[in-house]
């Protein structure tokens, strides 16, 4: 399994960047999690687009699907002139309402599933989702609108936090990942401002060693912010090192 990232900024890019999107891939199968400004671009540039096999959208922020009506288009095409065959599969919140029923509705490219009515597993309050030898489980996340972390289990696991709040809840969730891609959205001083929505570093960190997982990747990253400093405070609460999500990079999981 391996992890490219394609953005990692949030809510908007620094010049030359992308918003939320990362392409992980086990084999024949690809994933795209989340699609935000920029990220289908920066897709192109590794994964012809026609070989996607699903895309997750954990929640209708613009930075973490924006990039989904280019797609629509991109897929449509190759459909009709036979370059890719069938629907590309994408799965992903039903509420707002109008942005599912909006997007549901784009049937020349997309097999839409709404996650929250996958049925449930071992994990409370989770829904899952196979694909070939991998399973997709879901959470929701503590946030303004409502988001799914995602764990990918095959012979690794890997888990990414989509948007969240720091929540206890979500320990078991992330417990074992051998690589947790964690949103990371500013430093100590900002725990006031993102509370009940975004995590600080610090939390990022504190999450990843609670849940024992192997390796820690922030992202989700405030364009004005040196990420240095948020790695420190990353490391601090982790314990050991953690890596920086970097655009146009691929990781082994």
């Amino acid at each position: 399994m391996q992890l490219t990232v394609l953005g990692c900024w949030a809510p908007y890019p620094r010049a030359g960047g992308a918003c939320s999107g990362y392409l992980l891939q086990d084999g024949d199968i690809n994933i795209m999690l989340d699609i935000g400004h920029g990220s289908l671009s920066r897709l192109m540039q590794v994964l012809d687009f026609r070989s996607l096999t699903a895309l997750v959208i954990t929640h209708f922020h613009p930075d973490h699907y924006s990039d989904v009506y280019a797609l629509r288009h991109a897929v449509a095409g190759a459909i009709r002139d036979k370059s890719r065959q069938g629907p590309l599969t994408l799965l992903m919140p039903s509420e707002p309402a109008a942005n599912f029923t909006e997007i549901s509705g784009y049937g020349d490219a997309f097999a839409v599933k709404a996650i929250d009515s996958l049925s449930p597993d071992s994990y409370s309050g989770t829904g899952n989702w196979q694909l070939g030898g991998l399973k997709l489980r879901f959470m929701p996340t503590v946030h303004k609108k409502p988001c799914y972390a995602v764990r990918i289990e095959g012979l690794t696991q890997f888990v990414y936090t989509g948007d969240t709040a720091y929540s206890s809840e979500l320990v078991d969730f992330f417990r074992g990942a051998d690589l947790l891609l964690s949103e990371a959205s500013g430093f100590d001083s900002d725990t006031s401002i993102l509370s009940g929505s975004h995590m600080t570093a610090r939390q990022a960190g504190e999450l990843g060693r609670l849940a024992g997982a192997k390796k820690l990747m922030i992202t989700h990253f405030w364009p004005e912010y040196e990420q240095a400093d948020l790695l420190t405070q990353a490391q601090e609460s982790f314990g050991s090192k953690v890596e920086l999500a970097r655009e146009g990079r691929t990781y082994k999981i």
